[in-house]
């Protein structure tokens, strides 16, 4: 997100670094939902996750300039 609006590049522990520095900190939710459907989460992560996983964009050589393409 942070290199979709800004346009700029930062490392996790550059974000982590910032966020710490503003008084942010990671929070995890202390219970689960009361409303949770374990049988529908079990479902979609044997269905669903593997299709969304394998269309991820193969990573591959290329240019990190938005302007120049990579060099062949």
């Amino acid at each position: 997100m942070i290199r979709r609006r800004l346009r700029v590049s930062l490392s996790v522990a550059t974000v982590w670094r910032l966020l710490k520095r503003h008084g942010w900190s990671w929070q995890a939710p202390a219970r689960r939902a009361l409303e949770r459907d374990e049988h529908a989460v079990e479902l979609w992560k044997k269905e669903v996750w593997p299709r969304v996983k394998a269309s991820r964009r193969p990573m591959g050589a290329g240019s990190s300039s938005r302007t120049k393409p990579d060099s062949p």
